[in-house]
């Protein structure tokens, strides 16, 4: 099952490295890919989400543009400390329209997400979606 919005389900986005008030790191949660989280244009950048209880995660699905490596971290603690690493991937450049990744996760049960992009195609990023598969 495909969450369509996170943030209904009580997840909030509680750490980013950058903000515009334009495009706010919540719009990362919202369901909705036409709202964004905009990075500043300098790496990594990173962002964590946090789960109303811990989650058994599938898979995630991220929907950006002009990011070209993200990093996976997980815990399972009540602070957003303490992060083990569960996966990396090299997104493909798309010109024109959104990336869309779903990124296994192996049924990893996790309180907190932290993603970090390593590296981007251009000096912005944005992330319009992350989606969680149980």
């Amino acid at each position: 099952m495909i969450d369509s919005s996170l943030s209904s389900l009580g997840a909030k986005v509680v750490v980013a490295a950058s903000s515009d008030e334009n495009h706010p790191p919540e719009n990362i949660i919202d369901g909705n890919t036409k709202t964004f989280w905009m990075s500043t244009g300098m790496f990594p950048q990173e962002f964590i989400i946090r789960f109303a209880e811990p989650k058994k995660i599938s898979a995630v699905t991220v929907d950006s543009y002009n990011v070209k490596h993200l990093k996976i971290e997980k815990n399972t603690s009540q602070n957003a400390s303490q992060f083990e690493s569960v996966t990396e991937k090299e997104f493909e450049h798309t010109e024109g329209h959104l990336q869309s990744n779903a990124i296994s996760l192996n049924g990893s049960s996790a309180t907190h997400l932290r993603f970090i992009i390593t590296t981007g195609y251009d000096h912005f990023v944005s992330v319009h979606r992350v989606n969680v598969q149980n």
